[in-house]
């Protein structure tokens, strides 16, 4: 009998440590499926993906730079991928693609449940107006932060954030280079990609003081750099995204496989060999 294959597409994914958490869920759970790493260029995303679920494929998941673009081939859209505009999880049904969006449901855990914090009534900063962003963006502001400003180095794409998620709550944009500080915030979230590329955007360092909590959505086997220069700002604490990377996970095998993984040992396996 064949097994169930799954994979994550994105360019690049060398990096990625989802096929190890995939099978420790499988483990734990007794469900039998492979899980790939497809490296896939922009560009060549819709041949990719068609030719995974023609080949028998039952999941995918989508990151950096495709999780806008694969909404385009879905024909079902879950709420929250609606609403985002962006796409993480694929299912293949019935010769259908369902487009999914689990990182603002791993985010949150991993900030609420994981990490113990309350955005009821915080001041949040969100650096990077890209897939990512779209994806955490609603989810955040369903837990009444007082304020969600997303800041990135061209206008235009924050604004257009705003003008999406504007009936959601206070959200509202700037570009790095002039983040009102006048306002202490209480968590800033890294959703750009330098960490990945290698180089820094200019982080806002007047945003920071020792009662901030600086998240990044990125996580890597040394700190990255944002979270590197979070520490060197003060910040009351520097967190990489390897909680949002298992809870997010959990959530796509949940859809997948219909029952929901224990991500606590998960997570710390993920530290321990972090």
């Amino acid at each position: 009998m064949a097994v169930d294959r799954y994979g994550v597409m994105g360019y690049p994914v060398s990096h990625s440590r989802s096929p190890v958490i995939h099978r420790l869920f499988a483990l734990q759970t007794g469900e039998e499926i492979q899980y790939e790493l497809l490296q896939v260029a922009p560009g060549k995303l819709e041949m990719a993906v068609r030719q995974f679920q023609r080949t028998g494929g039952k999941g995918l998941n989508i990151t950096v730079p495709h999780k806008s673009e694969v909404s385009k081939l879905c024909d079902h859209l879950s709420e929250r991928a609606s609403t985002a505009g962006a796409v993480n999880t694929l299912s293949f049904l019935g010769g259908e693609i369902h487009g999914d969006n689990t990182d603002g449901f791993g985010l949150l855990r991993d900030l609420v449940v994981n990490q113990g914090l309350s955005l009821e009534g915080a001041n949040i900063l969100v650096l990077g107006a890209g897939g990512a962003t779209r994806g955490i963006i609603g989810p955040l502001l369903e837990m009444e932060p007082e304020s969600l400003r997303i800041a990135n180095r061209t206008l235009g794409k924050a604004q257009e954030l705003v003008e999406r998620f504007a009936l959601s709550g206070p959200v509202s944009a700037c570009r790095f280079n002039v983040v009102p500080v006048t306002e202490t915030y209480d968590l800033i979230i890294n959703a750009t990609s330098a960490g990945l590329q290698g180089d820094s955007p200019p982080y806002p360092g007047a945003a920071v003081s020792d009662q901030t909590v600086c998240y990044d959505l990125s996580y890597g086997l040394k700190p990255t750099p944002f979270s590197i220069w979070a520490r060197e700002q003060g910040a009351k604490r520097s967190i990489m995204g390897w909680g949002m990377l298992v809870e997010q996970a959990a959530e796509s095998f949940r859809i997948w496989r219909g029952v929901r993984p224990d991500t606590a040992p998960v997570l710390k396996q993920m530290l321990i060999t972090a």
